[in-house]
């Protein structure tokens, strides 16, 4: 098989178009770091894009923790992130073993019904979710963001495992059926640990799409107390109308950006590994 080079020129083309897409893409972060460590004088008397002057200011990390309740949001976005990311990955991976490894009626119909489903805008179903979650009481309620986070990656979670799990041979489920293993054994102590980087994919993209989510927890949360951090940086956002504290502000953003950004940093090679692993199967 030949293998085709690639010329030095479009070799470097392509280096130096990667690497300012990288600034471009680190530099908000660093301004809003230096940003963060600034006073309110420095933002007046200075340009907004200067290095913070001596000495900086880290108190307004501590400050906008405890004066804008964003320790209160962090936990609220711990707690939704995980309870959505775990019930979504169990209804998206018992879905989708079922559907890819048993032949029922209905079942390729359901599996279109999934797939469909995410080609609909999710901002049309936004009215009736409120009505619906307010008559089961779930408005100001953590367990209604996580149904509704949960539902949501369904779809796509399904689509990615099911490549998985056709894959696996049959002949693992025959040998667990002669060792005695029913349906629940064989799933949980067989295919889904064979699952797991298809599982670790799709957990990931989960975790990073419920924590920045933003339109859904505006819709089902009015209570200050059950605010994430979205809504409340947006909240806080909407106070600098009236009073101005930008180094605090920035540092509320920080705490909303530096979580998800380390989960990537360590979890992308699992994601991509992941995804094409699926894709292929």
């Amino acid at each position: 098989m030949v293998q085709r080079t690639v010329h030095p020129v479009v070799k470097t083309i392509f280096m130096a178009l990667l690497i300012l897409w990288g600034i471009s893409v680190i530099y908000p972060l660093i301004w809003t770091f230096m940003d963060a460590l600034k006073d309110n004088q420095q933002f007046y008397f200075n340009m907004p894009w200067a290095f913070p002057e001596l000495p900086l200011h880290w108190s307004n990390f501590s400050y906008v923790w405890n004066n804008y309740n964003f320790g209160k949001y962090f936990i609220n976005s711990i707690l939704v992130t995980a309870g959505g990311t775990i019930l979504g990955l169990v209804l998206a991976s018992t879905t989708a073993y079922t559907i890819a490894r048993y032949k029922f009626m209905g079942g390729k119909a359901l599996y279109l019904i999934y797939i469909s489903s995410m080609m609909v805008p999710f901002s049309l179903a936004l009215i009736p979710l409120f009505f619906l979650m307010n008559d089961l009481g779930l408005i100001n309620n953590p367990l209604g963001l996580i149904l509704v986070y949960a539902s949501n990656t369904l779809a796509f979670g399904i689509f990615v495992l099911i490549g998985f799990f056709r894959s696996l041979p049959k002949e693992m489920e025959e040998a667990a059926a002669i060792d005695g293993a029913g349906y629940f054994g064989t799933f949980f102590r067989i295919m889904l640990p064979l699952s797991r980087s298809g599982l670790i994919s799709v957990g990931i993209i989960n975790v990073l799409d419920i924590w920045n989510e933003f339109i859904v927890g505006t819709i089902l949360v009015n209570d200050p107390t059950r605010y994430t951090l979205p809504i409340g940086l947006a909240a806080m956002q909407v106070e600098m109308q009236y009073k101005t504290e930008w180094g605090p502000l920035f540092a509320g953003l920080l705490f909303t950006i530096v979580p998800v950004l380390v989960v990537y940093m360590f979890a992308q090679r699992h994601i991509v590994s992941g995804l094409v692993a699926g894709a292929v199967k």
